[in-house]
């Protein structure tokens, strides 16, 4: 079974990995969001991206499920000695990622060729495409005025309340390369337990899944042509990591696995949600696997993948 799988953020990954470890190369591509992108100290810093490649390559710290295993941090220690903004962590092996990112597509490359090239040196056989090559900048409207995302994320530690958001670039922002003709020849797409709001919602405006200005309960799937499910990233109310469910909250949404249905309603054939929530899932109205969500180990990556694959088989 070919499949994409639509991923953002350290639950993105796991899922990933866990589709990476059941799927050959041929049978899967992972396409990511790229709309927390920013520019910090000079550098092109690409977040979900990154975290993803590193899970995928096995180099991710264990511990936050982002930034490198092992990591040194002397680089960082002598910028803010010498007064630089230090609210951005880069490690010194990460810093590597950046700069060589940084010359390349200064050197005008576009983000595919270098994220393919990177994955080539790290290991990674399972193809892993950035949703654009043109800059999508994913902007919080709150309370205390627009942000960026990694402003109002990591800056912020998520604390101004949250009114809406806008994917600045997205209406000129094409699909890059090899995008498109994956869903096309895809099987099943998988939405990985991503931030509904900045994680999915911008790779689906970009891939013209649903048109810029509208929520995507409204003319969302339009001409995807293939079987969708998502696995939700609310358990019981709450997100393992990420902003996710005080969003929905602060948006005047109950944040839970229903939600999530709603939020993709209409383009969904399927959810998969946690077995905290066997009692919700009742209430949703398209077809829903109830199973253990909660990715603690790289065999329950697996388990969860295989588990999601053997339910899009059974959907019409």
């Amino acid at each position: 079974m070919k499949i994409v799988a639509l991923a953002g953020g350290v639950g993105g990954a796991k899922l990933a990995h866990g589709l990476a470890q059941i799927l050959p190369p041929e049978d899967l591509t992972v396409i990511v969001n790229t709309g927390d992108d920013f520019e910090h100290l000079g550098l092109a810093i690409c977040p979900d991206l990154d975290t993803v490649c590193y899970t995928l390559a096995g180099l991710a710290n264990p511990e936050t499920g982002w930034g490198r295993a092992g990591e040194t941090w002397q680089a960082m220690t002598n910028l803010k000695r010498l007064g630089a903004s230090d609210w951005f962590n880069l490690g010194d092996q990460d810093l590597a990622t950046h700069l060589e990112r940084t010359r390349r597509l200064k050197a005008g490359q576009p983000l595919s060729r270098v994220t393919r090239d990177f994955c080539a040196a790290w290991g990674i056989r399972h193809a892993v495409l950035p949703m654009s090559d043109n800059p999508v900048r994913t902007m919080v409207d709150t309370d205390e005025g627009e942000l960026p995302f990694q402003e109002y994320f990591v800056h912020r530690r998520c604390e101004p309340r949250v009114k809406g958001f806008r994917f600045a670039g997205v209406e000129v922002a094409a699909p890059a390369a090899g995008t498109r003709e994956a869903i096309l020849s895809a099987d099943a797409v998988v939405i990985c337990p991503s931030n509904p709001w900045v994680s999915i919602d911008p790779i689906l405006h970009v891939l013209s899944l649903t048109p810029p200005s509208a929520p995507l309960s409204r003319n969302s799937g339009e001409g995807l042509g293939v079987r969708a499910v998502a696995v939700s990233p609310i358990i019981a109310g709450k997100t393992v990591k990420g902003p996710a469910a005080k969003m929905f909250a602060e948006l005047g949404i109950e944040p839970s696995a229903l939600a999530v249905a709603s939020h993709y309603e209409k383009f969904l054939s399927g959810i998969v949600v946690d077995s905290l929530d066997s009692e919700l899932a009742k209430q949703i109205r398209i077809p829903t696997l109830v199973t253990n969500t909660l990715m603690t180990s790289d065999a329950e990556r697996a388990r969860l993948a295989q588990e999601t694959i053997n339910f899009i088989g059974k959907l019409p």
